[in-house]
């Protein structure tokens, strides 16, 4: 077979792990469904390390309710918590998830001879 530009994954055989394949199959690029969060407003935020990835004053504008303190030793806002509401991107449902995450690849069958 033509295996340049491919990774080889070693055919399933009945083990179960990847039964669907059979040998040489080709197998498209794949990302893991999953989900990444972000700060935001209206939920009550409960751990100081959000101050580490936003360094800024947060105030009272419109809508927003957000809290500041003192700056701690590096210049980041001390632990005064704000109101947030989290939010999350999902990746999943965009053709190329799945329940893993793998690069295309064919099913190719090891065959290992003792010496």
């Amino acid at each position: 077979p033509d295996l340049r530009g491919e990774f080889i994954r070693g055919w399933d055989d009945g083990r179960g792990v990847d039964s669907a394949r059979s040998l040489l199959s080709q197998q498209g690029y794949a990302t893991e469904d999953h989900a990444h969060g972000l700060p935001s407003r209206s939920s009550t935020v409960t751990d100081s390390t959000i101050n580490f990835y936003f360094d800024e004053t947060w105030t009272t504008s419109g809508t927003d309710i957000i809290k500041w303190g003192n700056t701690n030793d590096a210049g980041l806002p001390a632990p005064n918590y704000g109101t947030f509401k989290t939010f999350k991107q999902s990746v999943s449902g965009l053709g190329t998830s799945a329940v893993e995450t793998r690069p295309r690849n064919i099913a190719f069958n090891y065959i290992v001879r003792a010496a």
